[in-house]
Parts: C-alpha cells; sequence; structure tokens
C-alpha cells in the first residue's frame, strides 16, 4: 500500500481550510493531487522508506496532525494504486484507515457495487445492472467483448481491467486552482429533485454574483453532489465562453445535474466552484439577437447595484421567494 486518498471532514463553506491541510500532507510527501472541494491523493513510496514507517502508520500520524494543527478529522483509504485507494475510502470510519493489501485488490473490489467505481456514473451503473452486472465482481468475469458492446470499446477495457485490479493511474502533484465555491447544504437528507435544482439555482446566483464583485470570470464549473451515505459525484463542464453570467452559470449547472441521472438519491449537500479564474476584461461576448439575454444581463447590474447597496441577499431569483 503506497498510495493514500484522504478526505478532510471540513464545515460548510471553510474550503479554504483546504490549502493548509495540503501543505500538512507535503510534510510527508512532494507527490500530492488535490481533490477539491474536500480531499486529495498522496504517493508514500518515497515517505515510507524515509520514514520507516507503512502507510497505514503514516496515515495515523496525518489524522493525529490534521486535528492538533487544524482541529479538522479525517477519513483515509490506502491502496498500492489510486483507484483502490478511492473505493477504500468509501469504507473508511473516523480514527481507522481502511488498508487494501497489494495482493487483494480483486477480491476487495468484487462485492461492490459497479457505481463505487471512480469515474463510473449512474448511466453506465444501470446500464451494466440491466443486464446483471451490478457488482465488480461480476463485471471482472464477464467477457470484454460483452462490456464493449454494452458501454463502448474505450470503456469497456478500462472497466473489465479496474474490476480485476489493475490500476493505471497515478498521483499528478498539482494546487488548487484559484476558484470560488458555493455549497447548500440541506437540512435533511433530500430526495425531491425540485428541492436540488433550487440549490443549484441559489448557488449558481451567489458564485455570479461573487464574480462580478471581483471582476472575474471563470472558465469551468464543477458540480459536486455529495450523498447521504458520504460518497460524493463530481462533474466538470468547461464553458462555451467565460463568463459570470448568473443564467449561464445556472444552465450549466442544470446541464450537469440532468446528466448524473440522480433517482430518488438522498443528497445531503451540493457545491459548485467556478474554477479557471481570469479578469472580466478577458471575457469575449458572443452577441446575439436575443432580447431576452440582453434583458437579463441590464437585470443582472441592476441586481448587483442593489446587493453592493443592501447586502448580498438584497435581490434574489423569484423562484427562491417562496
Amino acid at each position: 500500500m503506497t498510495i493514500l486518498c484522504v478526505r478532510f471532514q471540513l464545515p460548510p463553506l471553510y474550503e479554504a481550510a483546504l490549502p493548509r491541510l495540503l501543505g500538512l500532507l507535503e510534510d510527508f510527501t512532494p507527490v500530492v493531487q488535490a481533490l477539491p472541494p474536500d480531499g486529495a491523493l498522496a504517493d508514500l513510496r518515497g515517505a515510507e522508506r524515509y520514514f520507516g514507517r507503512d502507510a497505514v502508520e503514516l496515515a495515523s500520524m496525518i489524522r493525529v496532525r490534521s486535528l492538533a494543527l487544524y482541529g479538522v478529522d479525517c477519513l483515509i483509504g490506502a491502496g498500492p494504486g489510486p483507484m483502490s485507494a478511492r473505493v477504500a475510502l468509501r469504507d473508511a470510519r473516523p480514527g481507522t484507515t481502511c488498508a487494501v493489501p497489494e495482493d487483494a485488490v480483486a477480491e476487495f473490489l468484487a462485492g461492490k457495487p459497479v457505481a463505487a467505481l471512480p469515474g463510473v456514473g449512474t448511466a453506465t451503473a444501470r446500464t451494466l445492472g440491466d443486464y446483471g452486472l451490478d457488482t465488480l465482481g461480476r463485471v471482472a468475469a464477464a467477457p470484454l467483448s460483452t462490456l464493449q458492446r454494452l458501454v463502448g470499446a474505450k470503456t469497456g477495457r478500462e472497466l473489465h481491467e479496474k474490476a480485476n485490479g489493475i490500476d493505471r493511474g497515478r498521483v499528478v502533484p498539482n494546487a488548487v486552482s484559484r476558484s470560488l465555491v458555493a455549497e447548500r447544504t440541506f437540512p435533511r437528507d433530500e430526495l425531491d429533485p425540485d428541492r436540488h435544482r433550487r440549490a443549484l439555482l441559489s448557488a449558481a446566483d451567489e458564485l455570479g454574483s461573487r464574480l462580478r464583485a471581483v471582476e472575474k470570470i471563470c472558465r469551468t464549473l464543477t458540480l459536486t453532489v455529495r450523498y447521504a451515505d458520504r460518497s460524493t459525484t463530481t462533474r466538470s463542464r468547461t464553458l462555451k465562453e467565460p463568463t459570470a453570467h448568473s443564467a449561464a452559470l445556472t444552465r450549466t449547472a442544470y446541464g450537469m445535474y440532468e446528466a448524473l441521472g440522480l433517482q430518488r438519491a438522498r443528497v445531503r449537500a451540493m457545491a459548485l466552484r467556478a474554477e479557471g479564474l481570469a479578469p472580466a476584461e478577458q471575457a469575449a461576448h458572443q452577441l446575439t439577437f436575443d432580447p431576452t439575454d440582453d434583458k437579463l444581463r441590464r437585470l443582472e447590474q441592476a441586481a448587483d447595484r442593489a446587493r453592493a447597496r443592501f447586502g448580498p441577499g438584497a435581490v434574489k431569483p423569484g423562484a427562491l421567494a417562496a
């Protein structure tokens, strides 16, 4: 086991602490990959030799330092590769590291649902489930040609390899990109898609307002959905043109949400992240003959002036007024 997948249990809207927590991991290894909004991968191959401790012992040290220095607990999964570490994280509990032995990855995965595999969305899992391939063990035993007919040549091959414990991924060192995030936490696990969409509308409107206030535009929007079992789904989409226009951000957020195909999912929280920020003066807006778009932008400017004078809650979309 050489890879850790760490999820810091940050309070809502406390994502600003993530860079400092990544610095804590970098005290052990320089090979750290941020997984916003609250996680990271760490490659400990050099650290194990340097500290004379295995990955599980180092994970315990990381947990203690995180609590002592920042008051933040964390969940940690460990495995021989990034994929197994991320799957192990789903079974991790506070105070205990879930570790997958290098020679037992396929056995560990066998009983897991297909959706537990990173990168497998709801639609793919549903397609496989319709043919009885509802666990990774069954996917591993299925002929490669069958998987490729069901989900495509490339996806089928990747699924077959991963289900059999073959992980070609690696930890790519990076930093948390300059970004803005808006999170909405439900008072109880929420099943209603209409409430999910209202949360996304509220988050997109907040992001647009904050971007315009600091005179920035964003190139990419990322949606993170956290479920009742503490698992998450993250999707990113590059915008057609960099923008701070709330309506464009809302349309993109809705598109990512619909693409997830959630059916009676118990959602605990949703977060939108605006990434790839750049000065607003670099924005290039494609002019249209649609008067509605021009009207929305004028209303947006008026709303921004009201918020600047009376506070951020002075104006909000009509759909959120009820």
